[in-house]
C-alpha cells in the first residue's frame, strides 16, 4: 500500500499538537488532582483535546483559506469564559491562568498544524514549566525589594530599549567612536554588577562573588574588575573577598586567549602555551588559595556582607566613558606617530583589551608575522592589561584594595614573563 507523505505529515502536526496538549495538562491535572471530580476546568484529556482543536481549525484554514479559525478561536474563548464563570460562582473563587493555559494551548495546536513543530514544542514545554513554578515564582516575588525591581527595568531599558537603536559605526577622530561598542560596555558593567548582587545574595559573599568573577571573566575580566573595585568602595571594607574576585576573573582571560589563538592560528598555540598556560595557573593558583585564607574570617564577618545597589549605572558610564578615551588614544598614537612596532601597539591595546589583538596578531602570524613575535605581542598586552587591572583596583577600589591585587598579579606578570623567556628559548632550540 502506498503512503500518502502528505498525510503522513499531517499525521505528525497533530501528533506534536496532542502531545504538546497533554504535556500542558498533565501539569494542570497534577496541580488540581486533589480538587474534586467535576469542580476541575481542564485537565489532561481536555487540554490535549484542546490542542487538537486549535491543530484541526488550523488545517480547515489551510485548505480553505476562510477566516474559519478565528471565528472558531473567538468561539472556543466563549466557551472557556463561560466554564471558568460557573466554576468560580460555585466554588467562590476567582483565577485565569487555567483559562489562558487553554487559549495558549489552542494557539499552540494551530502553530504546530501550520508546520511550526520546534516552536510548538517550545512553547509547550515553557507554558508547563511556567505553570509548575507558581510557589518558587511567587516565594521571589515576595523576597523581591523595591530597589532590585527598579534596577531589573532599568537593566532592561539600557539593553533592550537603548542598545539595539545605538548606530553601530564609528564617528568623530579618525571615526573611532562607535556608540553601539561604546554603550555594550555600559550594558556589560552594569550587567555584571546586577548579577553579581543576587549572586552574593542567593549564594552568599565567598561563592557568590566567586560565581560572578568566573562566569563575568569569560565575557570581561576589565568589566568584573570595575564592578567589584566600585562595590568595595561603596560596601563594607573587606578588601580580600573583591581582591580573589577580581584576581579569579582576570585568570579567565588567559583561556580566552589561548581559544581565540586556536581558531585564528592553531599552529601558534603550542608556543603561546608556555607564556599564558602558566599564567592562568599561577593566576587560579593564587586566587584559590587566597579564597581558602577566608575561612580563618570569622563567618558573622563575612556572612552579613552584601552590595548595596543591585544596578552601578555610574560605575558603567564611567567605564564606557573610558573605554571612548582608550580607543581614541590608541588610535591617535598610530595616526601621529605611525607604526613603530607591533609591541607598541600591543601595549596600547592590552591597556583595554586582549582579544582584538590576540585576534590581529594570530591572523598577521598566519602571513608574514614571525611566531616568537606574535607570542611576544599576545603575551605583552596580556601582561599590559593585567597591571591596568590592578590601577582599577587602585583608583576605584581604594589603595587596601589595590595593594592585596598588585602584589598578587604582580606574581602573575613575573610568572607569564618567565613564561615567555622558556618560549623563546624554545624557539632557539635546534630543530
Amino acid at each position: 500500500m502506498d503512503i500518502d507523505l502528505e498525510q503522513l505529515e499531517i499525521l505528525k502536526r497533530l501528533a506534536v499538537a496532542l502531545a504538546a496538549g497533554f504535556l500542558i495538562g498533565l501539569e494542570r491535572g497534577w496541580s488540581d488532582r486533589d480538587e474534586p471530580e467535576g469542580q476541575r476546568i481542564a485537565g489532561i484529556r481536555t487540554f490535549g483535546l484542546i490542542s487538537l482543536l486549535g491543530a484541526l481549525w488550523s488545517l480547515v484554514y489551510m485548505t480553505t483559506g476562510s477566516w474559519a479559525v478565528v471565528l472558531a478561536f473567538l468561539g472556543f474563548c466563549g466557551v472557556v469564559m463561560v466554564a471558568e464563570w460557573l466554576r468560580s460562582q460555585k466554588q467562590g473563587t476567582y483565577g485565569i491562568t487555567t483559562p489562558v493555559a487553554a487559549l495558549i494551548t489552542f494557539a499552540i495546536g494551530a502553530v504546530a498544524a501550520l508546520g511550526q513543530l520546534s516552536i510548538a514544542a517550545t512553547a509547550a514545554v515553557v507554558v508547563a514549566l511556567l505553570l509548575g513554578m507558581k510557589p518558587q515564582l511567587h516565594a521571589w516575588l515576595r523576597k523581591l525589594e523595591q530597589q532590585e525591581l527598579f534596577a531589573t527595568l532599568k537593566l532592561l531599558l539600557i539593553s533592550v530599549v537603548m542598545l539595539p537603536v545605538l548606530p553601530d559605526k564609528g564617528y568623530g577622530p579618525w571615526q573611532v567612536l562607535n556608540p553601539y561598542l561604546i554603550w555594550w560596555m555600559v550594558v556589560l558593567v552594569a550587567g555584571i554588577s546586577y548579577c553579581g548582587y543576587f549572586a552574593i545574595r542567593i549564594a552568599g559573599p565567598r561563592r557568590g562573588i566567586l560565581l560572578t568573577a568566573l562566569s563575568g571573566g569569560l565575557v570581561s575580566s576589565t568589566a568584573v574588575t570595575v564592578t567589584l573595585s566600585r562595590m568595595q568602595s561603596s560596601g563594607r571594607q573587606f578588601e580580600p573577598l573583591y581582591a580573589i574576585g577580581i584576581i579569579l576573573a582576570s585568570a579567565t582571560m588567559f583561556p580566552r586567549v589561548m581559544l581565540w589563538t586556536a581558531v585564528v592560528s592553531p599552529d601558534l598555540l603550542p608556543l603561546l602555551l608556555w607564556p599564558i598556560g602558566i599564567m592562568t595557573l599561577s593566576s587560579l593558583l593564587i586566587g584559590l588559595l587566597a579564597w581558602r585564607g577566608l575561612h580563618q574570617h570569622s563567618a558573622d564577618e563575612i556572612s552579613d556582607f552584601t552590595p548595596n545597589n543591585p544596578f552601578e549605572i555610574g560605575t558603567a558610564l564611567q567605564m564606557g566613558a573610558l573605554l571612548a578615551a582608550v580607543m581614541l588614544l590608541a588610535q591617535g598614537l598610530q595616526q601621529w606617530y605611525g607604526d613603530t612596532g607591533i609591541y607598541f601597539l600591543a601595549a596600547i591595546s592590552g591597556i583595554g583589551d586582549v582579544d582584538a589583538i590576540t585576534l590581529t596578531v594570530a591572523r598577521m602570524a598566519e602571513s608574514d608575522l614571525m611566531a616568537i613575535t606574535a607570542v611576544a605581542a599576545i603575551t605583552l598586552a596580556a601582561i599590559v592589561n593585567t597591571l591596568t587591572k590592578t590601577g582599577f583596583a587602585i583608583g576605584i577600589g581604594g589603595r587596601r584594595l589595590g595593594t592585596y591585587v598588585g602584589l598578587r598579579m604582580g606574581l602573575v606578570v613575573i610568572t607569564g614573563m618567565a613564561g615567555l623567556a622558556m618560549a623563546v628559548t624554545f624557539q632557539e632550540w635546534p630543530g
